[in-house]
């Protein structure tokens, strides 16, 4: 097919629904004439006075004029049936996920549109290669996969399939990108980019809860900690324990239940019981008053005399080495930078950023009786602070006090491989490397699409490059080696990297 200018050009949305009628509303406010259809009588017209409030609503708050709400709703029409929008240029669906219900759909508007028309799904999760099969023009099939709410998500993936015209998926590129969204290119696999480079930030929790290591609250405030808006419990909470587990499922099957998508016991017993999230009023916390603070905690003060010595290089120990400073008054810190760990040592206890491998195993190989080890530095200020401790009975104590005085909140879990962040960043990175290894997407399109599409703080390959490969892929191996099995093997793109 010939490369399509769609600026401005009719196109008919298929559901009514909230995707549906976010992007009419995206479109109309682009300078697109929008037909909406939908199966139901009536909701498209209901649908539109329900976007025409929506809109009021942003004139009260003085986000819109009453002249551009008056443009988007006099360019948005419903129709009672497909054939009253035969001439639209791009067909957008926004349906129920059934293949079988999308298959029938598209065969029907092949009928009906014209020649030139591109047709696209707004799949989350289905095949644009199986959607397409039956059609008698496959090549003009795409994915448009937008993101909930659309007219504030700025993310596009546009997913082609085996048969999808190049020509074809950069028009939904460069039209997306006249709509004011960023677009990334991905290719038509199980969960594209998005939903399947996330599935360790639930995965991994979940993991974490299985084996009691930490509560909700605390893996909440790590991440939180770690520079995203909300943890992995909240969200999931948010999201709803039923959508995130069928997803998880999905995912799980259409890789032919490959062990790194694994679904979780915990989610599929709260699940069970009904304990969805905001939904069903109680989640991993009661609503309508979420997630707990953390309780506080005595901390102990370090004696005036400690002494404090800085290990490594690299940018962690000179963080280090400037919280310690300023700890000391602006004395500058003791430095052993030819050490081959990055940490501290103070008041005769290491303190050693996990490399993967768990404190006694730390203690163990390097013939030391108190050793602690401690997860990715926050990001934010005063942010807490994972750390796990073997030895003296005063140890987890001191280990507590040092980072205390560094300016963390210490919060001590269980001595498992990796802590909590590190681990999951690991795994972000190594499922994203997966995905550009399988031509799923560029390193490029997983930073945009993970910024964008789950407001990520930074993207799998600034973390790649924050860490270091050799430390990412170290993680992976010490998590493999406790854990055995497929779910932490590390990514051919990854091995060939370091």
């Amino acid at each position: 097919m010939s490369t399509h200018n769609l600026n401005q050009a009719p196109l008919l949305v298929v559901g009514a629904g909230i995707m549906g009628m976010g992007i009419a509303q995206v479109a109309a406010q682009s300078g697109h004439n929008v037909w909406v259809y939908d199966t139901r009588a009536e909701a498209a017209v209901q649908a539109k006075h329900k976007l025409a409030d929506t809109l009021a609503a942003l004139v009260t708050k003085g986000k819109m004029t009453a002249d551009a709400v008056q443009g988007v709703l006099s360019s948005i029409t419903p129709v009672a049936q497909l054939s009253d929008a035969a001439h639209v240029r791009l067909v957008v669906e926004a349906i129920v996920e059934n293949l079988a219900v999308k298959r029938s759909l598209f065969q029907e508007l092949e009928a009906l549109v014209g020649e030139h028309c591109i047709l696209a799904t707004n799949t989350s999760s289905l095949s644009v290669t199986a959607i397409a099969n039956g059609l008698k023009h496959p090549a003009r099939m795409v994915g448009m996969h937008f993101f909930n709410p659309v007219p504030l998500m700025k993310l596009v993936e546009v997913v082609s399939g085996l048969q999808t015209d190049a020509a074809v998926a950069q028009s939904i590129f460069d039209l997306a990108g006249a709509w004011g969204k960023t677009a990334v290119h991905a290719r038509s696999t199980p969960g594209f980019i998005v939903n399947r480079i996330a599935r360790p930030f639930y995965a991994e929790t979940l993991a974490l809860l299985q084996e009691q290591a930490a509560q909700p609250e605390q893996l909440d405030a790590l991440f939180r900690g770690a520079g995203f808006r909300m943890g992995p419990c909240e969200l999931i909470d948010l999201i709803g324990h039923d959508t995130n587990f069928s997803v998880t499922q999905s995912v799980f099957e259409a890789n032919f239940f490959d062990r790194r998508f694994t679904p979780s016991l915990v989610q599929r017993e709260m699940v069970e019981g009904g304990l969805l999230g905001r939904k069903s009023g109680r989640g991993f916390y009661n609503y309508p008053d979420g997630a707990p603070a953390l309780a506080a905690s005595h901390v102990s003060t370090l004696p005036a005399t400690a002494q404090w010595v800085v290990h490594g290089s690299g940018d962690v120990a000179d963080a280090l080495a400037s919280a310690v400073s300023q700890c000391l008054g602006g004395k500058t810190a003791s430095r052993a930078t030819s050490s081959n760990w990055v940490g501290l040592e103070v008041a005769g206890l290491q303190l050693r950023q996990t490399d993967g491998r768990p404190a006694w195993q730390v203690a163990q190989d390097a013939c030391l009786k108190d050793v602690a080890v401690f997860d990715e530095l926050p990001t934010v200020a005063g942010g807490v602070l994972a750390f796990a401790c073997v030895g003296r009975q005063n140890a987890s104590e001191l280990a507590a006090a040092a980072l205390h005085a560094l300016g963390y909140v210490p919060a001590q879990v269980s001595d498992t491989p990796g802590l909590v962040v590190a681990r999951t960043l690991a795994m972000l990175v190594n499922e994203a490397a997966d995905a550009v290894l399988h031509g799923v997407c560029t390193p490029e399109g997983a930073n945009a699409a993970m910024k964008l599409g789950v407001n990520y703080p930074a993207g799998p390959f600034d973390w790649l490059d924050r860490m270091g490969r050799a430390r990412v892929v170290a993680v992976l191996h010490a998590l493999d080696a406790c854990y055995r099995g497929e779910r932490y093997r590390v990514s051919p793109w990854l091995q060939r990297a370091v």
